[in-house]
């Protein structure tokens, strides 16, 4: 079997072509899968033209939009490799995972004018010689094409398929607990192994509606809104997180289910209002980055909402362990037990498997694990070790299998829902 992220876009399409695949919800702009794999390859052919080849990395710094999502599938499809960016990240740390990935593209939304702007600046301290601006031409940097008008009269033709299987497909930059930025690399057959393993699992159903609100540079947002393509769901794209907005939208698009961390699922218990708000669609959110207090399940469990606490890293491409909503309460503070295709093993110093109770380090194996960190084989040698990929979590097994997280190797700080490595 060939795999390849953007062609996922492409069979959708051929199979479900007037579903609704995308809602951005800031532009207030709707797509069917067929006008946002015609949009995708309009992209495709843009990058094309301006000298983008296989292999080649683009830089995406943009907030959560259609822009976003038709870039992403668009690289893929041409073959290049995309690197999404921490906009919370300043110039000099964008500078340097720019450079360190070898970017020569980069699409970065009106936000970002003046990041883009100082980057620019710098010259040959990074590789990039093509800027593309989304959002407000009156905030186009001069060196800058403007997306809409890159775009617009391209093909709308599937554009030649090159990237395959275990070429690279994208490169996620993670602070982790040392403090240096590295890039986790997932190929096309990583990624699609991470669908198989969350669609195997958790309960998604195809004209599903599903709630993205978390950043898309991150793999737990990234992951889910793969899969609403691979599954023929609609994602409700958010700018971002808003409770109040959250709410009003699974009103009015009827949300089946979404991905929240434990902060947001708290900020939204707070400010609902029962008389003003309906969320009969609602089945399940998956909740992770955090332990979900035991309270905050009750509370969702007496409005009949189900949370499915989940832990994974961008290392394996998000999915390790899932908690089901008949042990939620019961195992309150667990993150559960391994997803279909992936063991998860607490192992001690020697390699061997802990006893119950016993700590030691998760280490996680299985098809959606990275292939390494761009240009780090020490960190990519210390991490993999016979299959293993080693989390750096320190957890006990219980009887029954679940998983419960101690503590860190190394210390770090979850701000957020951010990994903040103390120096910071």
């Amino acid at each position: 079997m060939r795999n390849n992220i953007g062609a996922v876009l492409a069979k959708r399409t051929l199979m479900n072509p007037t579903n609704e695949a995308l809602f951005d919800v800031a532009a207030d702009r709707r797509f069917t899968y067929a006008e946002l794999n015609d949009r995708t390859n309009q992209v495709a052919h843009a990058l094309l033209a301006s000298g983008v080849q296989k292999g080649d990395r683009v830089a995406l710094l943009m907030m959560n939009s259609h822009e976003f999502v038709t870039s992403f599938f668009a690289v893929a499809k041409v073959g290049a490799v995309i690197v999404p960016l921490n906009w919370r990240l300043v110039p000099d740390e964008l500078e340097f995972i720019v450079k360190d990935a070898g970017c020569t593209v980069m699409i970065a939304g009106g936000e970002f004018a003046a990041a883009v702007q100082e980057l620019q600046s710098r010259g040959d301290r990074t590789d990039v010689r093509t800027w593309v601006h989304v959002g407000d031409p009156a905030a186009r940097p001069v060196f800058a094409l403007q997306f809409d008008e890159w775009v617009e009269g391209q093909s709308t033709v599937e554009p030649p398929l090159t990237a395959w299987n275990d070429d690279l497909l994208y490169i996620m930059y993670t602070s982790g607990t040392t403090g240096l930025p590295k890039g986790v690399m997932h190929t096309h057959t990583t990624q699609m192994a991470a669908l198989h393993t969350l669609n195997a699992t958790a309960d998604y159903r195809i004209g599903d509606r599903y709630l993205n609100p978390m950043p898309l540079f991150h793999v737990g947002a990234l992951t889910p809104a793969i899969t609403t393509a691979y599954r023929g769901l609609a994602q409700i794209l958010m700018r971002a997180f808003d409770p109040m907005k959250v709410w009003e939208l699974v009103k009015e698009e009827k949300i089946n289910s979404s991905l929240l961390v434990p902060a947001m699922l708290g900020a939204m218990r707070m400010v609902y209002d029962p008389a003003v708000h309906d969320h009969s669609s609602v089945r399940w959110f998956l909740s992770g980055a955090a332990p979900v207090p035991k309270a905050l399940i009750e509370a969702y469990a007496e409005m009949g909402i189900e949370i499915h606490q989940v832990y994974g890293l961008t290392e394996t491409c998000g999915p390790a362990c899932l908690t089901t909503p008949e042990d939620a309460l019961r195992k309150a503070g667990s993150t559960g037990k391994a997803f279909f295709h992936t063991d998860v093993m607490v192992m001690r110093p020697d390699g061997t498997e802990c006893d119950v109770d016993e700590a030691g380090e998760v280490v996680i194996a299985g098809d959606h694990i990275m292939t390494g960190y761009w240009n780090r084989p020490d960190a990519t040698a210390e991490a993999i070790r016979d299959g293993w990929f080693h989390s750096g979590d320190v957890a006990v097994r219980d009887d029954e299998g679940f998983i419960w997280i101690r503590d860190r190797l190394k210390d770090m700080i979850i701000s957020g829902g951010e990994n903040v490595y103390p120096i910071e």
